[in-house]
């Protein structure tokens, strides 16, 4: 069985990174191995919660799974706290990502144009480095635009819907080209379009597809990380990563259409459970 090193935080509520990737991957015929960066009781976008930083104990699962002379086929990166933590997972890499290793970055910064409240420059420099190092990322549009310098304002403004989505292609294109990685733009959602949608943009060395499915309008908790899970199993599997996309879109559009109809709170998470069938 293949083995996956996913460095994320654990958050109790909310359905995010460790237990957004742990059920997925699992699922899809891959062991997950937690390398936890953080432990919450609940994601920060509950109105109270703990946390308890790890960063000064992940050396630790460094040195230990070194003595174990364990490999990983697979890593997956997500949120991060800090250039610290990113400090340390290049340590990380350093020891165990090798040729037959394939990394995902889901450079995990921001959303809606907003930044997170941990973000700072040296997190952004830091992370431009470590998507130098991976074979794929999955930036949502703020972050795509963080990673290339595409202004966030600027792309809002195009009142043209194929011009929005030209500025995302040209923006994925050139983060492509600096690192080299297949990049897949979440949450593409032309806001000036007179139907909703939204969609996801695949980006490689030789091409570009964009697809999209009908918005509720709805933005919930670990969709993301989700994704980006999904994503990770095809890479393991060996296969056509644009499948993948298309199978985790119909993954999450299910999950959310049941969060919706149950009246889920958003900061809880959608209900993914019911169709982790749909990625054996």
């Amino acid at each position: 069985m293949k083995k996956v090193s996913v460095i994320q935080d654990l958050s109790s509520f909310g359905k995010c990174s460790l237990t957004a990737a742990i059920p997925v991957l699992s699922v899809m015929g891959i062991q997950p191995c937690p390398f936890p960066t953080a432990v919450l009781t609940a994601q920060t976008d509950y109105p109270s919660f703990y946390c308890e930083d790890l960063t000064s104990k992940m050396s630790y699962f460094i040195d230990e799974w070194k003595k174990l002379d364990i490999s990983f086929d697979g890593i997956h990166t997500g949120f991060v706290t800090g250039k610290e933590q990113i400090d340390n997972i290049f340590h990380f890499l350093d020891q165990f990502h090798t040729k037959g290793t394939h990394l995902l970055v889901d450079p995990v910064m921001g959303d809606n144009g907003v930044v997170y409240k941990l973000y700072t420059n040296e997190l952004l420099e830091r992370m431009r480095g470590l998507v130098k190092r991976a074979a794929v990322i999955t930036p949502n549009v703020t972050e795509c635009c963080l990673l290339s310098g595409l202004s966030y304002e600027k792309l809002n403004s195009y009142t043209i819907e194929q011009d929005y989505l030209k500025a995302i292609q040209e923006s994925g294109e050139l983060l492509q080209q600096q690192t080299g990685a297949k990049v897949i733009i979440t949450g593409v959602n032309p806001s000036n379009s007179d139907k909703k949608f939204i969609g996801n943009m695949y980006i490689d060395e030789r091409k570009s597809a964009y697809s999209a499915v009908p918005y509720n309008g709805e933005s919930y908790s670990g969709t993301g990380d989700l994704f980006a899970s999904v994503i990770m199993g095809g890479m393991m599997r060996g296969e056509d990563l644009e499948k993948y996309v298309e199978l985790a879109t119909a993954f999450l559009t299910k999950s959310i259409h049941d969060s919706s109809l149950e009246q889920t709170p958003k900061i809880e998470g959608v209900n993914f459970e019911k169709y982790l069938g749909m990625l054996l």
